[in-house]
This record gives C-alpha cells, structure tokens and sequence, in this order.
C-alpha cells in the first residue's frame, strides 16, 4: 500500500491568509477613499500606481498561500493528500458492508432455553466467481438464523460455510441477487507500515454503516480467545481507528478501499486500542474455508512458554532478558523448565530453553514467535531454533507440529 504523508496544519496558512485578505480590502477602501478626496491633487496618478502595486503583490501573495495548502475545501468536501475524499471513499464501500444478525441458544438453571440476540459486521468478497461475506468467527459461533442486511435495508437469510477459531474468522454463503452484491478488493497485510491512515466501516452498537479513521499504531500483535484454546492469534494488526461492539466483522480499509484486516476486538476501556485480524489471513485460507469447511494447517513449535523479563533474567542467573521461556515441551531437542519461583507475586517455571531466533530472524516475545511461525513456516516443516541452554547458545532442529482442531 502506498503510505500516505500525514496532511500539513492548516492553523498557520489560515491565519496568514486572512490578514492578507484584509490588508487588501483594507487597501482597497484606502484607495477609495483617496480617489474621493484628492480627485483634482496633481499627485492622484502616482499614488494609486503605487497603491495598486501594493494590492497586486498582496494578492500574488494569496494565491501562493492557496496554492501551498495541503488540505483544501472542495465543495465542502474534506480532501487529503493524493486526491483522497473521505466522503467519497465512504460512499464507495458503504454498500459492500453488511450487519450480521443471530440468536444464540442459553440455558437457565431448570434447563429451559433463552435466546440471546448477537450483532456484527462482515463485507462482501469475490472468492475466483464464488461471491460470500467474510466476517469474524466469533460473531457467528455457534448462532441460528443468521441473517445479512445491506446499506439499503434488504436482509437475507446466511450460514456458515467455513470457519476457523485460530484466526477468529468465517465465511458466509451470499445467495442474494447479485446487483445486491458489491464486492471489496482485498490487499496483502504484509504491505502495511506503522502510521499508514486506515479506515473501519461497520455496525458498532447497532448503528448501521458506521466510519471512523485512525492509523496502524503496530503491528504483528497477538491476542488470545476463548475459542483458540490458549493458542494466540498471530500477526494481529493494532489500529487507532475507534472499534466497538458491532464493528466485528467489518473491513479495515486502506486509503485504497482495499481490505487490509478485519476488525474484531477491543481492550475494555481503553481508548484508541483496536485490534484486527490480518487480510493475509483471509487469502491464505479462504479456498480451504469455502470447499472444506475448514483450515488445520496452523504450526504449533510444541511448546508452552512466556516472554522473558529482566526479573526472570534474574532469577535464572543469565544475561538474556529478550526471547521466550520455555516451560514445557514435548520436542526432543527443546528442554522445559525445571523448578518454580515466585516473581513480583506470581509463580513462574523457570530453568527451560530460551527462544530467541528462528532462522536469522530475533525473537523478542511471544509476538515474534507466533508471526513468524504463522507467516512462513507449515506444520510438519524443520526449522532452526537458536535457544539459550545453561547460558550457552545453540541452534537446534525442530520439526513443527500442527495445532489440534477447536472445538470451538
């Protein structure tokens, strides 16, 4: 994606532009006045060229300010840098995005059944001529009659056609006419950078076709579900853009209209702190999604473990504060941990196998680990693990494993 440059204040430029304005109207009574006053005064001729040399330069002045202005008015539309209206960036995809409806089944304590109402977003998406509405799996686990409403209010019965918990993601069946159906293109994450400008367009709250802007505040996060079984979803993108409940499901756009991620959760009240689930996700599983229901080609390093901190450096007499501690395993050539201690109030395993590189690649944390391992690595695959051993470095081969199917 193209990173756009952040659009230069206004305030300045603004401010310069309206003394130049009045200086010239106030020029201009000037010369009224004197036009009026001196009418038979030998010296008029010259004092009026001179007064019209002084609005001339003034008004030269006024056009290069107008000129130099990144943000300008167009018909009281808002425009960025490189022609781009918000407005009708809007107006381009608003039709592609869908609320997403459900009731799920509860139980009360005498066993008799309640319906919940569930609520979210999804948008359209053109799979090689198979048209489906991508949303979050969450949104629609384990929900029935499930219904798709367009920007237009038409709503059409949906089910599932494929899901996967590991990257909290769901593809929907979309038999509605196809003039209903406007598909959105969708762009590799990969392309993304930290401060590019991305937009979310959804449902938060049940307010239908909702848009709101922010930038790529980080990237290659992991966050973890109920429905993943303790195994993170990897190469999460952090996004300033406002997410709340109901924008689930819904795109996360580039400045392009491209889809870039899905947006699906939020750190309870924080403030600018969203979270989206990859595009590249969506590419590298849809087909598996729509023909086989399903995708269970996640790799898993067979290992549990916890990013290291300067205190469990301590505690384990070693100078790597960076990487993941292993705490237990079943690979033959990585060692779990081998006693607990208690760190700032909380039990920790310690003893085990440092991670801090696979390939040529520095393993911070856990973050690192899980993106690297779900970006370009299989399960099945030999990789090199370089770990920290009894403060020895060393690099081992490690045939990854695939993660067990949820029962989500």
């Amino acid at each position: 994606m193209e990173t756009l440059n952040k659009p230069k204040t206004t305030r300045f430029g603004a401010r310069a532009l309206a003394i130049l304005i009045a200086t010239t109207v106030l020029v201009s009574l000037i010369v009224g006045g004197v036009l009026c006053y001196s009418a038979n005064n030998s010296s008029i001729s010259e004092t009026i060229n001179a007064l019209r040399s002084q609005i001339s330069a003034l008004q030269g002045q006024v056009a290069n300010l107008q000129s130099t202005q990144n943000v300008t008015y167009q018909n009281n539309t808002y425009i960025l840098d490189e022609n781009v209206s918000l407005s009708k960036l809007y107006a381009q995809v608003k039709d592609s995005v869908v609320t997403i409806r459900g009731l799920t089944v509860q139980y009360d304590i005498f066993y008799r059944p309640y319906y919940t109402q569930v609520q979210g977003s999804g948008f359209v998406y053109d799979y090689a001529g198979t048209v489906v509405i991508v949303t979050n799996y969450h949104v629609v686990q384990k929900a029935i009659n499930i219904t798709i409403t367009f920007a237009d209010g038409d709503e059409y019965s949906t089910s599932v056609l494929g899901h996967d918990p590991y990257v909290d993601l769901a593809i929907l069946s979309a038999n509605v006419p196809v003039a209903e159906l406007m598909p959105l293109g969708i762009a590799g994450s990969s392309t993304l950078e930290v401060g590019d400008p991305v937009i979310a367009v959804g449902n938060p709250y049940g307010l239908t076709g909702s848009m709101t802007t922010g930038i790529v505040s980080a990237l290659g996060r992991t966050i973890t579900e109920d429905m993943t079984g303790g195994y993170p979803i990897a190469c999460v993108i952090q996004t300033s853009t406002a997410i709340n409940p109901g924008n689930s499901g819904g795109p996360l756009l580039n400045y392009q209209g491209q889809v870039v991620g899905i947006t699906t959760a939020i750190v309870t009240d924080s403030q600018g702190l969203g979270f989206a689930v990859p595009s590249n996700a969506i590419l590298r599983e849809i087909g598996s999604l729509i023909t086989d229901g399903s995708y269970n080609q996640h790799p898993a390093l067979g290992a549990s473990g916890t990013d290291m901190t300067y205190e469990i450096a301590q505690a384990m007499n070693t100078d790597t504060t960076y990487g993941w501690l292993i705490v237990t395993s079943n690979q033959t050539n990585l060692q779990g941990g081998t006693r607990q201690v208690v760190i700032a109030g909380e039990v920790v395993t310690i003893g085990g196998d440092i991670v801090t590189a696979i390939g040529q690649t520095r393993i911070r944390s856990i973050d690192d680990l899980s993106t690297y391992l779900e970006e370009h690595t299989l399960s099945g695959q030999t990789i090199d693990v370089t770990i920290v051993r009894n403060n020895a470095a060393m690099t081992v081969a490690v045939k990854l494993k695939a993660r067990p199917p949820t029962s989500a």
